[in-house]
């Protein structure tokens, strides 16, 4: 153990240099991360933090083992190597294992830079702490363990009792209302959250006799339900529901009798943190693909890599970008370049639709492209700062930093190493303007016609310019990176998605849909079509890609009984899971639990002429309420009203799987 420690101190001093240069160079691209602390560990204490969501101390419980041999496996068979983790946390904490290469190091460093930037910068991060204050989470996680421990080491709780209560909470951990604020949910719901009901008045208007009314319904029945409460509308904060108005079943007594109050604290510990971690699922995509732009652009184009590093570090990319499936790395990067590069043709159409001559109309057919992307070209004394060429560099040009280029010449700054350190974020936006690139080669070419319409239709001062050298000349080239700013800030991945994820985009990258389909019994490409890969993209990130669930009624047939309801768009349950997590919910409840969904149903006579057939079956969509007493499940046909009321017309983006078939 102390060969160990002394073998990952000597790592942590090698890598003191590196971080310090990658969080200048990350400040002058313009990023504001937060502060990071950067933590050597070995492989074991690396797979113990990947279980524990990147944190040192969790609460007591099973799954975090479970989650560590998951891991470990998956290293040791090749099926994926952990380079690194970091938390959303003031300041953040980053660990990078000591058997990772100089290369892999720096990689994981560049990369956390762009993370802790996001976590700082994105809207969605600062909903779990609310205005004005920062995120403590390693501190509010550690009370967390310390509580629930406590309650698990009291010799008067059962600890194989709180252990079962946890498993039954973290299978409802992400249904949360993960759009609104924690701080908001903080005074509880609001009035109008609920309908008042008046039992007496209900009674009244079913016209009863007062002999039935009474035999029927009897005082007692009345009372119990005079505390109960109907919602007005679907409450999508599950876990919330169920602190503020499950109890528990007692089964000596055979009924639902009140919770102890270690009960409602641990419910109500897991669903904080349950909303501590929802903008990391919220923003998967935007996160990754944000932190993989700017490790490549400061490993790759700003040599962040030495030469002797560059190929490890190509390999390195490669498999993070080349992992199969849906690859949030990939996709995320080549959005944010899309953003990017979009952000700087309009900056270069608008200064060329000024040029006299030059009109929306006649734009492809007047502009010299080849012309244009010579003219777009960094100077080539930004693409050659050594230490040899300092002396070319004005100190009052402002794409030259004056005191870097001072240190450099002073010796101070090692040019070769580091030449970014001699110019300023002006010089950098030129050096690595988008559009220059052979990467995006065609990109200004691909401008539509409805675009260049567009652009100029409040375009008064057409006439600015002389000549397209002219224009150019006028092209902010940090229009692009200040796009990715403001896109940053504000978006999760399902807008940024619908947002970005343009027809061009997808005819490009060769995106397109697949399905797995009844009459062959396999996966098979199902659509190239750009807007059903949009759709298919947005259902997978709405609600972290799990079904949407909202409580619909706390008094189910004014039975006490709890009613929730799957948001249905075209996407059926799993049944034997459904039936599985009801369980989980009586436990919560304490009473009998209700769930509505839809299933499509088929045929056995209709799937077999389709297969033979070679298309798709026709199937039936049908309403069914799964119910669970505590003894079993019962399948019950679905009210008509509220099957209509459980469609999810805000989230099903007009599609279904059959839509998505050919």
């Amino acid at each position: 153990m102390k060969d160990d420690r002394i073998v990952a101190r000597r790592e942590a001093a090698r890598l003191e240099e590196p971080a310090e240069r990658a969080r200048e160079l990350a400040e002058r691209l313009g990023l504001r991360p937060y502060p990071v602390n950067y933590w050597v560990v070995d492989y074991d204490e690396m797979n113990e933090l990947i279980a524990y969501d990147g944190f040192q101390t969790r609460y007591p419980h099973w799954r975090w083992g479970m989650k560590y041999d998951r891991q470990r496996k998956q290293d040791a068979f090749g099926m994926g190597k952990a380079f690194e983790i970091v938390n959303n946390d003031n300041p953040c904490h980053a660990f990078l294992q000591e058997s990772n290469s100089l290369a892999d190091q720096k990689a994981v460093i560049t990369h956390v830079e762009a993370h802790a930037d996001f976590f700082r910068n994105n809207e969605w991060f600062g909903r779990f702490a609310g205005d004005d204050e920062e995120p403590d989470a390693a501190a509010m996680l550690e009370r967390h363990a310390e509580t629930i421990a406590g309650y698990m080491d009291d010799p008067e709780t059962d600890r194989g009792e709180v252990e079962r209560f946890i498993d039954a909470a973290l299978c409802l951990e992400d249904t949360i209302d993960q759009h609104r604020a924690l701080a908001a949910e903080r005074g509880g719901e609001t009035a109008e959250e609920f309908a008042d009901v008046d039992i007496d008045e209900r009674l009244d208007r079913l016209g009863l006799s007062s002999e039935v009314r009474d035999q029927v319904f009897d005082d007692e029945w009345v009372e119990a339900q005079e505390g109960r409460e109907h919602l007005a509308a679907p409450r999508p904060d599950v876990l919330a529901y169920l602190r503020e108005h499950g109890e528990r079943y007692d089964d000596e007594e055979g009924k639902a009798t009140e919770r102890e109050p270690w009960m409602d604290e641990v419910l109500e510990l897991l669903r904080r943190e349950a909303y501590y971690f929802a903008p990391q699922k919220l923003t998967k995509v935007m996160n990754e693909g944000w932190a993989a732009y700017w490790e490549s652009l400061m490993m790759a184009e700003e040599g962040f890599a030495g030469t002797d590093e560059f190929l490890t570090y190509a390999d390195h990319q490669s498999r993070v970008l080349g992992s199969p499936g849906l690859n949030p790395y990939k996709l995320g990067k080549e959005l944010w370049e899309y953003v990017e590069n979009a952000a700087n043709r309009r900056e270069v159409v608008d200064r060329l639709l000024r040029v006299r001559g030059v009109s929306w109309r006649n734009f492809h057919d007047t502009v010299d492209f080849d012309t244009v992307r010579e003219a777009l070209a960094p100077d080539p004394a930004l693409e050659e700062v050594r230490s040899d060429t300092l002396d070319r560099f004005d100190p009052d040009d402002p794409r030259v930093d004056a005191d870097g280029l001072e240190r450099a010449r002073a010796g101070e700054i090692d040019a070769d190493r580091y030449p970014w350190a001699v110019l300023s974020y002006e010089g950098l936006c030129e050096r690595h303007f988008s559009l220059a690139k052979p990467a995006h080669r065609g990109f200004l070419e691909r401008v539509g016609r409805s675009e260049l319409e567009q652009a100029a239709r409040y375009m008064f001062d057409d006439e600015v310019y002389a000549s397209v050298e002219e224009a150019l000349a006028d092209v902010d080239y940090g229009a692009g990176w200040a796009r990715m700013r403001e896109v940053r800030e504000s978006h999760n991945d399902v807008t940024f998605i619908d947002e970005f994820l343009t027809r061009e985009f997808v005819v490009e990258g060769n995106y397109f849909t697949y399905e797995y389909s009844r009459a062959t019994d396999d996966y098979r490409v199902a659509s190239t079509d750009p807007d059903d890969v949009k759709r298919k993209l947005l259902l997978r990130f709405t609600n972290f890609g799990k079904p949407s669930i909202a409580v619909y009624d706390g008094n189910f047939d004014n039975r006490g009984e709890l009613l929730l309801g799957h948001r249905y768009n075209g996407v059926a349950l799993d049944l034997a899971k459904a039936e599985s997590t009801l369980e989980r919910v009586f436990e919560l409840w304490g009473r009998p639990v209700n769930l509505a969904t839809i299933v499509t149903e088929y045929d056995d006579h209709e799937l077999e002429v389709a297969r033979r057939r070679g298309r798709e079956p026709d199937g039936e969509e049908v309403g069914v309420r799964l119910r669970y007493d505590g003894d079993g499940v019962e399948h019950h046909e679905l009210d008509a009203e509220l099957e209509a009321r459980i469609g999810a017309a805000e989230v099903d983006y007009d599609t279904k799987p059959d839509d998505w078939l050919a």
